[in-house]
């Protein structure tokens, strides 16, 4: 089975662990401004029966992201562990192509993620404006990851995803994969119908995979019952051979345990045939991430 999505971080090279807590996304994060190394990981994940992981990028300042590579692959050469490497690159340049090349040297490198994601709460924000992905240069950057055989993970809110749709049919060669299964935040009546709606857009777009993962992260809570229902829609609308299990390890250690956050997935997928369950803890990851 594969973790297609997790961290491992020491504290000095993220900004956002140090000195004064500021509000985050997923809450009060005081228990995980420490460095969370690979050993920790590998205790976290023992018993699972997680053979694999991916690695996406932590958020490292943007003029180091090569840094960031670098460290992860030798964390890699050393322990065996990860597996795979999505790094950052900044799509909004001019020319993103140098910055790719400065990471194809790195044996592990299987992506790029640039959090597109813009919200009309602060808090939720990360990109400069909702419209990101209609950009025709950032576009054009995006669809360059094919000539290195590289996936772009797709991070954006449902009132993002028809724009993100555009995205995806103007980068026909690149695979996507969509963060967080499009990152539910309003669990209104209104905002699943959509969150839906968008999501069945993204579906239309055969280049595009939805990731199950950072379920948690607007409710601050292992719940299993939302876990289960969030993998069903998911499935319903995607297809299981278009979904993959991620950790957002250890974001979740705020609220859970990896071994309970492992057994919510397994017990959500339960009802799923054995071929669909097959698909969304190994076969999809392995495919997409190249394993």
């Amino acid at each position: 089975m594969i973790d297609a999505h997790h961290h491992i971080w020491r504290q000095a090279d993220l900004p956002w662990l140090q000195g004064t807590e500021q509000p985050r996304i997923f809450g009060p994060y005081a228990p995980i401004m420490r460095d969370y190394l690979i050993d920790e990981y590998l205790t976290d994940i023992a018993d699972t029966g997680i053979e694999k992981s991916v690695y996406v990028q932590a958020n490292w300042p943007n003029d180091r992201f090569e840094n960031e590579v670098a460290w992860v692959q030798g964390v890699a050469d050393q322990s065996g562990w990860p597996h795979g490497i999505v790094g950052y690159a900044d799509f909004t340049v001019p020319d993103v192509r140098p910055q790719l090349e400065q990471l194809k040297k790195y044996p592990l490198m299987r992506g790029i993620r640039q959090q597109l994601h813009w919200h009309e709460n602060p808090l939720y924000r990360f990109a400069a404006r909702a419209d990101l992905p209609t950009d025709p240069v950032l576009q054009r950057n995006i669809a360059m990851l094919a000539d290195y055989g590289w996936s772009f993970d797709l991070q954006v809110f449902s009132g993002q995803m028809r724009d993100a749709a555009a995205l995806a049919h103007a980068c026909p060669d690149v695979t996507f994969i969509l963060q967080h299964a499009g990152m539910l935040e309003d669990t209104s009546d209104t905002g699943i119908a959509a969150w839906r709606d968008g999501m069945r857009r993204l579906a239309e777009c055969p280049n595009i995979v939805s990731k199950l993962s950072a379920f948690g992260t607007f409710i601050h809570r292992n719940d299993p019952e939302f876990i289960a229902g969030m993998i069903h829609e998911t499935v319903t609308i995607f297809g299981a051979s278009r979904c993959l299990y991620g950790s957002n390890y250890p974001i979740e250690k705020l609220w859970t345990s990896y071994t309970d956050l492992f057994a919510a997935f397994r017990a959500g997928a339960a009802t799923l045939t054995e071929e669909d369950q097959r698909a969304i803890f190994n076969d999809t990851a392995k495919r997409v991430y190249r394993l």
